[in-house]
């Protein structure tokens, strides 16, 4: 009697299913017809059946689903194995290699699915407790249980709930300290530490120098040694005088509040909050919505795709899972500096990232480490090498063969130590010294986990672990010119280990062996700086001559594509859906395309220092411009670009008119273009009131302005040769006031809708550089802060300076943007010096106030904020100075800029 078919049986058992059932199964069987084989069944089978009970109502059936598509594939290698049986000995070493291969994909692939069903499930319960805003949103039971093992959040392990289903990749240990390294550090006059910046209250700051300052550097600044002065309460005079850097810094109330205010009075926190809405490419408690922005100017292998469709890939100190098709980008937010290197696993759902040193919240130093996560849940799994990495973290890599349980890790110390870890149980396997030189990757073989590659400057090392011990054999170049970089190295079909280096060679490395089996010389014209392997065995390489070029089984040239220039060289290169590939630049682009050579950038960023923000008065865009000369004007509800412009674009157009309208010749043309594109870093916006224009402030006296629907260059002028940190229009639109860090405030008329302009003056008094700027809601009057803590006032249409008192204490202003006033007072932390706060907005129904400082950090205040260390709700995300803040015209978003991280981050106002 012929046996039936399980999967037969499991379908007539189930024949009840409801016909929204019996639809998702057939979505499911759609994204699993391409794979014919699967690993490790039986395991697999406990985890469905547990899936089946987990999953109520109508999602039981992908549980089902799972199931018979597992039984379907047991018939299918019983089959597979009767026909193999009369092959060579061999032949059949090498088949099963490549379906352990295949069916590592189809594990992947399955649990991905259900991953990504389990995520769609969340986000849209999210929005439907949004839309009916009946409070927070209450997780499935099975949501609340996916992590699968105890998780950390925030550093702190949380329970294990009960009724969680069973993992296939085991279950975790209670975190354990780190053993004691065995490995003795050189130590050298070189060593960096941690990094040391703090939030608010802390003691001390990041070492680096403040764009432009001239009056003070935040390099290696501290707090006050002796205890900081209290603010004082004048109630005869009607003024608070708080102190910064011991300086007494004076501030006139309104007249209707000296009767009322008390200076201990205590605030609420705001009402609102904010969640991180996207990352805008060009990096909590803070939920980001959206971040802008890639790392790829100095990071490699850090752009992967999931089988759920995100694309991962991190920026500043976020994590960015960005869904191109339906454009939604979740964040994983663990980390507290900015992120180097990151590894997904085998099974496409946990991810690893390491991070540089950093601060805890209260100041203290937090040294590098690596942070193990599931990118379903965003919770934190592990948190490895705790005192024990040293600088930061260049490199990770996940074994294969051993399903994923052991971890590679190099850090930035002046040895790179490498060590591997047991991730699950957070023990160190092993440790050595790996070079005193660069290391640019590290990676495991993919069939045998005890032995990993390691590869940088002037070194190519194949290291075997033996006992605890990880045995190093140089890689031998022969006959073979040495290179001064091996920068990437990746894995064939058969094990065969393949470099690019920076001669522009691929070498190939026979299986086990560290000599050359085959060289391609002169593959690329110059560095090759990515190497990827692709599912149907084809080799793909990308260079510092921005060439693609695919390579087929035998090494040979397929296909050879170049990338636009404007997109720089690639870095990185990923698999992506179908034939396509995803590609990563060193000018901060992600790519998308296909080998025949159409691309077609997702996400993109600045790649230098951001200072430049402005809002659109009258729509949801914002316009961003930084020292490396890019002008970005933003969609905040597509989160793209509208448009992107150079500032040496505009300087060719300005000079192309003055040749055709004043005769200029040539050759001058030519100089003045060189002259102009060599030295205009932007470093200020401000939107006209019309939206029609928007001034650009340079970093040498030189401003512009620009037409926002058509790109044009309305006119280009010159105001000192220092860098100019404020454009501010009035609000009716017929001033401009220009502050510069040669202690002026230029005043120009406008007039044609913001097309023409007419120099008024300069307002002179300040005896330091300006630093904010805001106008008075009559358009009459302009308050100014400056570096040294000055509040001065003026009217600029004659560019004097009002110092009556009784004339401004009660003038109301349109925008509060200034750091020093009576009404934003309350948001200097203790032991601030006067340069910890970059900048300030008020929200414009007047109920928020928002401020960036330089550790990192976004805060929400409530508005007014008069009272001494206000409370506050605090966001972090940025992995570097947040040099400049804004609300959108509605109020419904907040825009920050980071300054070395050159992120953008668009916060939801909820």
């Amino acid at each position: 009697m012929e046996r039936e078919p399980p999967w037969r049986r499991a379908s007539e058992s189930n024949g009840d299913q409801t016909g929204e059932e019996r639809s998702a199964s057939a979505r499911m069987e759609d994204g699993f017809s391409s794979y014919s084989s699967l690993y490790d069944t039986s395991s697999l089978l406990q985890f469905c059946n547990a899936v089946r009970e987990g999953l109520g109502g109508r999602y039981r059936a992908l549980g089902f689903h799972l199931h018979q598509l597992l039984c379907v594939r047991m018939c299918v290698l019983d089959d597979s194995a009767s026909a193999a049986s009369s092959m060579e000995v061999t032949d059949r070493i090498a088949s099963l290699e490549q379906r352990v291969q295949m069916q590592e994909d189809e594990i992947q692939l399955l649990k991905s699915a259900l991953a990504d069903v389990v995520r769609r499930l969340n986000i849209s319960e999210e929005q439907q407790a949004m839309l009916s805003r009946k409070g927070p949103t209450k997780a499935r039971p099975m949501i609340a249980a996916l992590p699968l093992r105890p998780t950390v959040n925030n550093g702190n392990v949380l329970p294990k709930k009960s009724g969680t289903l069973p993992s296939p990749s085991g279950s975790k240990k209670d975190n354990t300290p780190a053993t004691k390294s065995t490995v003795k550090r050189t130590s050298s006059s070189e060593q960096v530490g941690p990094t040391s910046r703090k939030d608010s209250g802390g003691e001390v700051k990041s070492n680096r120098t403040r764009t432009g300052s001239t009056g003070s550097n935040s390099s290696g600044k501290r707090a006050s040694e002796s205890k900081q002065r209290e603010p004082v309460f004048s109630a005869d005079e009607g003024y608070v005088k708080m102190y910064l850097k011991g300086r007494p810094i004076t501030m006139y109330m309104p007249k209707e509040l000296v009767d009322t205010y008390c200076l201990e009075a205590k605030v609420d926190l705001p009402p609102k909050k904010l969640k991180l809405d996207w990352v805008y490419p060009l990096e909590s408690l803070l939920p980001v919505r959206w971040s802008y922005g890639y790392r790829g100017r100095d990071c490699r292998s850090n752009l992967y795709l999931l089988p759920t469709g995100e694309t991962v890939y991190f920026i500043a100190s976020v994590v960015v899972l960005y869904n191109v098709d339906e454009q939604l980008q979740r964040h994983y937010t663990g980390h507290t500096d900015d992120i180097k290197c990151l590894a997904v696993h085998p099974d496409k759902i946990t991810i690893a990232t390491g991070q540089v040193a950093g601060t805890s919240s209260d100041g203290k130093q937090l040294a590098p480490h690596v942070r193990v996560w599931d990118s379903v849940s965003l919770n934190t799994l592990h948190v490895l090498g705790t005192g024990f990495f040293d600088r930061a973290l260049v490199c990770l890599s996940f074994s294969k063969s051993n399903g994923g349980s052991w971890l590679c890790v190099v850090d930035d110390s002046n040895d790179h130590v490498l060590s591997v870890w047991d991730w699950q149980k957070e023990e160190r396997l092993a440790e050595v010294k790996c070079s005193n030189e660069s290391v640019f990757a590290t990676d495991f073989h993919p069939t045998d986990a005890n032995i990993i590659v390691t590869c940088g400057k002037s070194h190519l090392y194949f290291w075997s672990l033996e006992k605890g011990s990880l045995v190093k054999k140089q890689g031998l170049f022969e006959k073979q010119e040495k290179p001064k970089f091996v920068l990437c190295v990746t894995f064939s079909e058969n094990g065969d280990a393949i470099t690019g280096d920076s001669s522009g060679n691929i070498l190939v490395w026979g299986k086990g062996s560290n000599r050359i089996s085959l060289a391609i010389q002169g593959a690329h014209e110059s560095s090759v700086f990515a190497l990827c392997m692709l599912r149907n065995g084809t080799l793909v390489s990308g260079g510092k001559d921005r060439k693609l070029i695919s390579w087929d089984g035998n090494y040979q040239r397929i296909q050879t594509v170049e990338v636009p220039e404007t997109y720089g060289p690639i870095r990185t290169v990923a698999e992506g859906k179908g034939e396509t590939v995803l590609i990563g630049t060193t000018k901060n682009y992600v790519l998308q395309g296909s080998l025949d050579g159409d691309f077609t950038p997702i996400t993109q960023g600045h790649t230098d220092e951001l200072w430049g923000l402005a809002v659109h008065p009258l729509k949801h865009q914002f316009l961003t411009c930084g020292h490396d000369k890019l002008v970005s004007l933003w969609d905040s509800d597509a989160h793209q670009p509208s448009w992107t412009k150079t500032m040496e674009a505009f300087n060719r157009l300005l000079v192309l008119r003055w040749d055709r309208f004043g005769g200029v010749c040539l050759i001058k043309m030519c100089v003045y273009v060189c002259f102009l594109c060599g030295k205009d870093a932007a470093q200020s916006a401000g939107f006209h009131p019309s939206g029609a224009t928007v001034a650009i402030g340079t970093q040498t006296g030189r401003w512009l302005v620009l037409d926002t629907e058509t790109k044009d260059l309305v006119t280009m002028h010159t105001d000192g040769n220092e860098q100019l940190s404020v454009m501010r229009f009035s609000p009716d639109g017929n001033f401009l006031a220009i502050g510069s860090h040669d202690n002026y405030i230029y005043i120009y008329a406008v007039a044609e809708n913001g097309k023409k302009y007419s120099r008024v003056g300069k307002c002179s008094g300040h005896s330091s550089f300006i630093t904010h700027l805001d106008w008075s809601v009559d358009s009459q009057y302009l308050v100014s802060n400056s570096g040294d803590y000055e509040i001065l006032y003026w009217i600029p249409s004659v560019c004097k300076q009002v110092v009556s008192v009784e004339t401004t204490r009660d003038i109301p202003w349109v925008s509060f943007t200034c750091t020093l006033g009576f009404h934003v007072f309350g948001l200097w932390p203790d032991g601030s010096d006067g340069t910890d706060i970059n900048a300030v907005c008020r929200s414009n129904e007047k109920r928020l106030l928002a401020t960036g400082d330089d550790f990192g950090k976004v805060h929400l205040f409530s508005f007014p904020c008069s009272q001494p260390r206000a409370p506050s709700h605090v966001y972090g995300g940025h992995s570097s100075h947040v040099t400049n803040v804004n609300f959108l015209f509605d109020d419904s978003h907040l825009v920050s800029t980071g300054g070395k991280d050159m992120s953008i981050m668009q916060w939801r106002v909820v």
